[in-house]
């Protein structure tokens, strides 16, 4: 196994983002349409939170993605993303190594992590991505 390869080789690179201006409606709108269970969410180039659709579905009790009901929307549009984002998540950078990435996704309870490098936004990595990293050195 390699033990070098960095984050930057296993992460996405074309990032789904939102802003705290934006409502949460939109927020269901792109981890639906995109099949994604994370977006961080940006001021300009910077990351001031993440999103996740399990933070929505704890406003809506999960039913949300199968068949919208009014008072789930209401829900959401009485919150604002800020309310429900993390704030300040822990972030990475593309050169962090897969092997230190693997231990934070161990050690804490995230499952996806923003990639910044220069106080910027350049990609988003997840648990999912280790696991897939780790299955090609089998082949």
């Amino acid at each position: 196994m390699k033990k070098l390869d960095s984050v930057s080789q296993i992460m996405t690179k074309s990032v789904v983002t939102v802003s705290e201006d934006d409502g949460l409606q939109e927020v269901v709108k792109l981890l639906k349409t995109h099949s994604i269970r994370h977006i961080p969410v940006v001021k300009g180039q910077e990351v001031s939170g993440i999103i996740s659709r399990t933070d929505i579905d704890r406003l809506t009790f999960g039913s949300l993605f199968d068949n919208q009901d009014s008072s789930e929307d209401a829900i959401l549009e009485m919150l604002s993303i800020g309310q429900v984002m993390t704030s300040k998540p822990h972030t990475v950078t593309p050169e962090m190594s897969i092997k230190d990435l693997a231990e934070i996704f161990t050690n804490e309870e995230y499952h996806a992590l923003p990639v910044v490098k220069n106080g910027e936004l350049v990609g988003i990595v997840t648990t999912t991505d280790v696991i897939r990293y780790l299955l090609e050195q089998y082949n």
